[in-house]
C-alpha cells in the first residue's frame, strides 16, 4: 500500500493548477452521467468531483476513509445547498455501499494508496449496476516533482489489464503529461 494522503494537505487536492491539469467539469462529462442516475465518487475528499455531480439533479455517494476530509466535504455541500450528497466513510477496498446500487463510479489518484488494488476493483464491479461506468484517474509512473513516490504509481497498462480482468472493458487517455484516465464498462 502507498501512504495514505493527509488531510492537512487539503489545498493540494483543489487549486488552480489542479483545475487546469483536472478541470472537473471535463472529467465529469467523459463519465456521461444520464438523469437519474447514481454516482459514488471514491477516494472523494474534499469534493473536487463530487461537488460538480452533484450539482445535477441525481444522488452522489461521496465516500472516503479520512473522516475529516468528509467533513470538510460536509461544509462544502451545505454552503452550496447541496442535499443530494450522502456521506459514506468507508475504504475504497470495501465500501458499505449495496450490490449494483450505482450506475457511474469515479475514483481519482486514489488508486496507488490502497491495500489491495484487485479487491478495491473488484469492489467498484460489485456496486455498479450493470451496463454502468467506471473512471479511475492516476499518476502516470514515470519521475515528477508532483506526487506520490514512483514505486507507488501503477502503469496505465497495468492497471486497465487490472481492470479488464474483472470484465471491465476500457481506454485511457491522457489529459495532461502527469495523469491518466480510464474509462470502463
Amino acid at each position: 500500500m502507498g501512504h495514505r494522503f493527509d488531510p492537512k494537505h487539503v489545498e493540494k487536492l483543489d487549486n488552480l493548477e489542479r483545475r487546469k491539469m483536472l478541470p472537473p467539469n471535463d472529467i465529469v462529462k467523459m463519465l456521461d452521467v444520464q438523469q437519474g442516475h447514481t454516482v459514488a465518487d471514491i477516494g472523494c475528499g474534499p469534493g473536487y468531483f463530487t461537488i460538480p455531480l452533484a450539482r445535477l439533479p441525481r444522488t452522489v455517494y461521496a465516500v472516503d476513509v479520512s473522516p475529516e476530509m468528509l467533513h470538510l466535504l460536509k461544509e462544502r455541500a451545505a454552503y452550496e445547498e447541496l442535499e443530494n450528497i450522502t456521506l459514506v466513510e468507508s475504504p475504497a477496498e470495501h465500501t458499505t455501499l449495496p450490490d449494483h446500487s450505482v450506475d457511474r463510479v469515479i475514483c481519482s489518484l486514489v488508486l496507488h494508496e490502497v491495500d489491495d488494488l484487485k479487491q478495491t476493483l473488484s469492489e467498484f464491479k460489485r456496486i455498479l449496476r450493470p451496463g454502468g461506468r467506471v473512471l479511475l484517474i492516476e499518476w502516470e509512473k514515470k519521475p515528477m516533482e508532483m506526487g506520490p513516490p514512483l514505486e507507488e504509481r501503477l502503469s496505465a497498462e497495468s492497471l486497465l489489464r487490472e481492470a479488464e480482468a474483472l470484465g471491465l472493458h476500457g481506454e485511457i487517455s491522457y489529459p495532461n503529461p502527469n495523469q491518466y484516465i480510464i474509462v470502463a464498462q
